[in-house]
């Protein structure tokens, strides 16, 4: 029995220590089930707050590299400002104005060519050249301008350029900017003249001394709306209406390559403004620098002259170009508006480059209306005409800014007229009345006198050869100068005082007497060369030398050259003369 229970005892113990171990293990494992799950949830939280914070990493860093960008334009628009700064203050009063009106959306807009051509709109590169040949020459003296048209007949065009082209000098070349406009809307047409011209003046083309452009075929209006004036029918309307648009093209483009004007045309380094002015007028970058080259009168550095308006059919004398500059150098004032060189139509006429934009403006303002000489006169009448004055106080006051030279320097050739069907035989008179001779085209000089010139004969119609000079009797001491613009080497001189009709009229007594730029440099290359040159010939006390003298009313000789370049020139009358003074010839002749 003892025994038994004891078994029994025994048993128990055994199933209460199973019983505890099942539940000692059940509370376990259900202990670390939940600590896995917590550990995963925890990870899996972790893992989404990484991939946040790496969002927010490349949010952070895109919005530094904006900031970076914002700095980096900001400077660039800092030092961009300074620049424009700097253009803008040399920019002129009009220039500025102008500016002003076109980017600024709060003010009263002046009128530009899209006001008087508003159907340039339409087309991006309605103001783009449609053919463009040359190298692009700028900084020239004198642009010359040639429009040429399609004739039913003949051309004259290439017989024109070989006759401009032969009568310049090298240097004359290096100067210089022939542009041929091919005014005509057909490709295939203008490419075929111009490919001519091409092959016909392969130096030429290639040295930047010749240009070939045509119009875009947006540059014109509509042609069928215009309103007969004058008489004129409708197809002469529509010929000087398109004529004196071409006028305009050719001369808005030569504007920019000429050495007196360009530089404040494309000042707009500042980046607002083009944006603003594409914006307002809604058309390419492209387009507006040039359009605004067309439009604005941006000429500042127009000293002297720009462009000399040709035609297609004309022949040119020997020298005509240095005749022209010389002519315009030697103008007394810069009153000038117009220098004419032949007496017909629109050949032979130059403009100042501060001219230009004013002339290009008022033919857009009344091209449908009247003919481009008819346009000039006008201007000039607005310019100076008083109303309440008559005609001729009218005609005086223009002869001051419209200035004729004679003889004329260029002579119409052409009898087919670009007007189909019209025959014009038209001459200049005065192209043949006086032969130009090479030796009297002087070099440019400020002339002077102490004589007292008698009417209207001066010493500056003599140096030009418009007239010859005449004073009043010389009295010892009386001098004439000639002060060069820059001093040049002369090979020889030629003065000739008295002529047929008042042939007692001479000089007498008088000596001829040059100013070297260096005199010491002189005296060093006359010593070096052994000639002693300078020490033979009687030095005044200011520095001049003797080198010649009047005899029978002439004086002529050769300059050595040992004396150098030579800043002036001058005519001293040594003692009292009884009769007035002619001086008829001036013949300074450079040296090459």
């Amino acid at each position: 029995m003892r025994l038994r229970n004891g078994t029994f005892l025994t048993l128990l113990l055994g199933c209460l220590c199973a019983l505890l171990s099942l539940s000692w293990y059940g509370a376990f494992s259900g202990h670390k089930g939940e600590v896995v799950d917590i550990y995963q949830r925890e990870f899996l939280a972790l893992r989404d707050r990484l991939h946040a914070a790496e969002q927010e990493s490349l949010k952070r860093s895109k919005e530094l590299n904006l900031v970076l960008d914002e700095i980096k334009r900001a400077i660039s628009e800092k030092q961009a400002l300074r620049d424009v700064n700097r253009t803008w203050s040399s920019l002129s009063d009009e220039t500025k104005l102008k500016l002003w009106n076109i980017t600024n959306k709060n003010v009263l807009h002046l009128p530009t060519i899209f006001h008087h051509l508003p159907h340039l709109l339409s087309k991006e590169n309605s103001l783009q050249p449609a053919v463009h040949v040359g190298q692009g020459r700028t900084g020239v003296s004198i642009v010359m301008g040639i429009p040429s048209v399609k004739r039913e007949v003949h051309s004259y065009l290439t017989d024109t350029l070989n006759s401009l082209i032969s009568e310049l000098t090298q240097q004359e070349k290096e100067d210089t900017v022939i542009v041929v406009m091919i005014a005509e809307t057909d490709e295939q047409y203008t490419t075929g003249v111009a490919e001519n011209i091409k092959n016909l003046f392969p130096k030429e083309i290639h040295s930047g001394l010749l240009e070939v452009i045509s119009p875009s075929p947006h540059f014109y209006p509509d042609f069928s709306r215009l309103r007969e004036s004058f008489g004129d029918p409708k197809e002469r309307v529509r010929w000087r209406t398109k004529q004196n648009l071409d006028y305009c093209f050719l001369m808005m483009y030569a504007q920019s390559k000429g050495i007196y004007y360009v530089q404040d045309m494309l000042s707009l380094s500042h980046p607002v403004l083009p944006s603003l002015i594409q914006e307002l007028l809604c058309i390419s970058p492209s387009t507006i620098s040039l359009s605004l080259s067309l439009s604005l009168s941006l000429s500042a550095r127009a000293q002297i002259f720009t462009l000399d308006q040709l035609e297609d059919d004309i022949v040119a004398k020997p020298n005509y170009l240095s005749t022209m500059k010389n002519f315009a150098l030697q103008q007394p004032s810069e009153e000038w508006m117009i220098l004419e060189f032949s007496q017909l139509g629109f050949i032979g006429k130059m403009f100042k480059s501060l001219d230009l934009s004013l002339i290009v403006e008022f033919i857009l303002m009344f091209y449908k209306d009247k003919p481009i000489d008819w346009l000039l006169d006008h201007i000039l009448w607005v310019k100076v005409c008083n109303p309440e004055k008559d005609a001729k106080h009218c005609d005086r006051q223009k002869a001051n800014l419209r200035i004729r030279f004679k003889p004329s320097l260029f002579q119409h050739v052409g009898t087919h007229s670009s007007l189909a069907g019209k025959i014009q035989k038209l001459k200049d008179k005065d192209f043949g009345k006086q032969a130009l001779r090479k030796e009297h085209v002087n070099p440019p000089a400020e002339v002077s006198t102490s004589l007292k010139t008698y009417q209207h004969f001066t010493l500056e119609k003599a140096y030009l050869r418009e007239d010859f000079f005449w004073a009043f009797t010389p009295m010892a001491g009386d001098f004439i100068r000639f002060r060069f613009f820059k001093p040049l080497r002369i090979e020889r001189f030629f003065f000739r005082s008295g002529n047929i009709e008042h042939p007692e009229d001479k000089l007498f007594n008088t000596t001829v007497e040059v100013l070297p730029f260096d005199s010491l440099q002189s005296d060093k290359e006359a010593l070096q060369e052994g000639r002693g040159t300078v020490f033979k010939y009687h030095r005044t006390s200011d520095g001049y030398i003797q080198i010649g003298s009047f005899s029978k009313g002439v004086a002529e000789g050769e300059v050595d050259p040992s004396f150098g370049p030579l800043e002036a020139i001058r005519l001293v009358i040594q003692t009292d003369s009884p009769v007035w003074i002619i001086l008829s010839e001036i013949f300074l002749k450079k040296a090459e």
